[in-house]
């Protein structure tokens, strides 16, 4: 995959070598002479140019790109960068930094941005993820919030903890993209064994998270109520 980062700070540089362990091809473009260094990075390639500016964009070879992430300190560069790399080059997808989040109305389709994330969003989301055990945590919006990453943690007394995820029965619209346990990142297979304390990345509707919390977490007063129906059993209809 070829991916093309306009600003080269620490934070496009961070994204680099993400990347770069990944085995993908990295440009890193900047209008900044002090930024552009190619010993900074081992495998990138550099632009010293304006990404605001098509000429260095149809030099960066934009339209080869698979992806093109606005990650400047700017605002305005960000959005700017997004709407030229999907009306100009037709860039199949396009993230992008917000840096203040009173900005996040305009990242947006309309300018471009396909998936765009705010820092103090994500950081919010961290702190409830540490304290919201068994709770689902949205992570970040998809498409302007028509769908959403979302983060579940399984308590303790997860009714479908030790069953395999081929039984999970996901509400219409979800899917399950990934369990982290422990330092584990594991791809959902339907023979996996779900665990006490596993985080569950799910993609889902704002309006399904109600069900995906009823199908996933065990519901208030289960222990007391003997004639209540489970939360979850595999065996039911």
């Amino acid at each position: 995959m070829r991916v093309a980062i306009a600003g080269a700070g620490a934070v496009g540089r961070s994204i680099a070598r993400e990347l770069l362990e990944k085995h993908h091809e990295v440009l890193l473009i900047d209008k900044d002479p002090t930024k552009v260094r190619e010993d900074r990075i081992d495998g990138a390639t550099w632009l010293l140019g304006d990404a605001c500016e098509v000429a260095n964009l149809e030099e960066a070879r934009l339209e080869d790109c698979d992806v093109v992430v606005g990650a400047t300190g700017d605002d305005k560069t960000n959005l700017v960068v997004s709407l030229l790399a999907k009306t100009e080059f037709a860039v199949r997808r396009v993230v992008a930094r917000i840096n203040h989040p009173a900005n996040e109305w305009l990242f947006t389709e309309a300018w471009g941005v396909d998936t765009a994330v705010s820092t103090p969003r994500v950081l919010a989301s961290l702190v409830e993820e540490a304290v919201e055990v068994g709770d689902i945590v949205r992570l970040f919006g998809i498409r302007e919030g028509q769908a959403n990453l979302v983060e579940l943690t399984l308590p303790e007394d997860a009714p479908c903890a030790g069953y395999p995820v081929r039984d999970l029965r996901l509400p219409k619209d979800t899917t399950l993209v990934g369990i982290v346990r422990g330092r584990r990142v594991i791809s959902p297979s339907p023979e996996e064994p779900l665990e006490a304390g596993d985080e569950l990345l799910f993609v889902t509707l704002p309006e399904a998270e109600d069900a995906l919390r009823a199908a996933v977490l065990p519901r208030d007063g289960d222990e007391t109520a003997d004639d209540a129906p489970t939360a979850y059993d595999p065996l039911s209809g």
